[in-house]
């Protein structure tokens, strides 16, 4: 079935694949992406604003390399209550997290509001998607310094989630409509990986690593070494 970019159609009898699913850990290639593209230009891109500030640093630049990836559709999610005029913002988020199986060890964690404890930051609501409806993000940080995002858009009455990714001390930042997620690596280095709504959920477009720079930090830029991709959402 051919997918509108404004307006997809998403079905539902499709496998569970409900969005990108990125783990930024060791710092390296993310599965399903394509190397050897042309940068953007750094300078006509609008600075980044962090989301969480208390776990960004400051950056001026926004990562290169375009990339992509290439998925099934997101399946809504089950048990959740129609969404109305008022948007997703007016359902519980902790309900849309515990219809989430990757997020559900997550949903009732405490509500933190600085970091170094292991809890739920507060929930953000912003238009990724451009069609004027914010969607839900929701972020949460682990015992074991790892940190988890979920992204949610509301869409027919229906949730469905479309990013899902965790990392090493995350900072989250938006560029544009674009999300910018900054993880620290093995050996001191940062991996940024940039995501853009597609019309069907938000992929990545560059993933750069940075050597001798941690995640809210601006240190000197080189190469780093590299992540791996899995799902952890109770890590």
């Amino acid at each position: 079935m051919k997918l509108s970019r404004s307006r997809p159609r998403l079905l539902r009898g499709a496998p569970f694949a409900a969005a990108a699913v990125v783990v930024l850990a060791g710092c390296g290639s993310l599965d399903g992406l394509d190397a050897g593209e042309p940068a953007p230009s750094v300078s006509v891109q609008p600075r980044p604003e962090p989301l969480w500030p208390a776990w960004s640093g400051t950056s001026s630049k926004a990562p290169g390399a375009d990339t992509a990836t290439h998925q099934p559709p997101p399946e809504p999610l089950d048990g959740l209550p129609d969404v109305g005029k008022e948007g997703i913002g007016s359902l519980d988020f902790r309900e849309i997290l515990r219809a989430d199986p990757r997020m559900r060890a997550l949903a009732d964690r405490p509500t933190i509001e600085r970091p170094g404890r292991a809890g739920l930051r507060p929930v953000m609501l912003k238009d990724l998607t451009g069609d004027g409806k914010p969607e839900l993000l929701v972020a949460a940080d682990t015992e074991t310094g790892r940190s988890v995002l979920a992204v949610y858009r509301a869409l027919g009455g229906r949730v469905y989630p479309i990013l899902f990714a965790s990392g090493k001390r995350v900072s989250i930042e938006t560029i544009g409509p674009d999300l910018l997620l900054r993880s620290s690596c093995a050996g001191g280095g940062e991996q940024a990986v940039r995501f853009r709504w597609d019309g069907v959920r938000m992929s990545t477009v560059s993933d750069t690593k940075n050597y001798g720079r941690t995640a809210g930090q601006d240190r000197t830029r080189s190469p780093a070494p590299a992540p791996s991709r899995g799902s952890e959402p109770g890590a």
